[in-house]
């Protein structure tokens, strides 16, 4: 399976299930999509901000509800196989991405894992087993958790230094070369990991170093 970033601004996914699995999925989509979740019950759980269908699709309704809610993924997160086979079916021949809760390991086309997610906003790093570990998954989204730290404000520090050095003709080259020094610093990730540097300091400092310098590598 090849990762891949999606958006999920302004679209809809479809949690058929309203168990555990069910709630955790919601939670984790309702962050940034629209999501439905239908069941004829719902565990004493946090759905985030989804909204609760009480239901009970029988196999054969189940691409109805996909025709009407016309999701951009739907997750298959009930105890009872048929359904979720009814889910994935419905989903493979609409050429929506589905998400099976109950199965592992193998996989079929248009099959989404969702992965164990670290943010450091704007960065994001994902892990994934296949299905086939989730323990180790979360074990090693907690070691990178502290080696993400700093990273979203070095990641601000590169694009707002890339667009200065853009408006003063610095050439591609150059720019590439400026950049990878300044993420490549390790004092420059304690100080912004510590706060005793801020995003605008650190450009400013590195575009007054380059003016003093002209531009030539020490």
């Amino acid at each position: 399976m090849i990762p891949l970033l999606h958006d999920f601004t302004n679209e809809t996914v479809l949690v058929v299930g309203g168990g555990p699995v069910g709630a955790r999925k919601a939670r984790r989509f309702a962050r940034e999509a629209r999501v439905l979740v239908v069941s004829p019950a719902f565990a004493d759980r946090d759905f985030g901000d989804a909204e609760l269908i009480r239901a009970a699709p029988a196999p054969d309704e189940i691409p109805d509800w996909l025709e009407r809610s016309a999701p951009a993924l739907v997750v298959a997160a009930t105890d009872d196989e048929a359904i979720n086979e009814a889910v994935a079916d419905a989903a493979r021949e609409r050429g929506i991405l589905v998400n099976r809760a109950d199965r592992s390991g193998e996989r079929e086309a248009g099959s989404v894992v969702v992965p164990a997610t670290v943010r450091e906003e704007p960065v994001s790093v994902a892990v994934a087993t296949g299905g086939t570990a989730p323990a180790l998954s979360k074990y090693l989204r907690g070691e990178l958790e502290e080696t993400l730290d700093g990273a979203g404000e070095m990641a601000r520090v590169c694009a707002g230094l890339r667009e200065e050095l853009k408006t003063r003709d610095v050439s591609p080259d150059r720019r590439r070369e400026i950049v990878t020094d300044v993420v490549n610093s390790p004092d420059l990730w304690t100080a912004l990991r510590t706060g005793t540097s801020n995003c605008r300091q650190v450009i400013e400092d590195v575009l007054g170093e380059e003016l003093s310098t002209g531009g030539e590598r020490p």
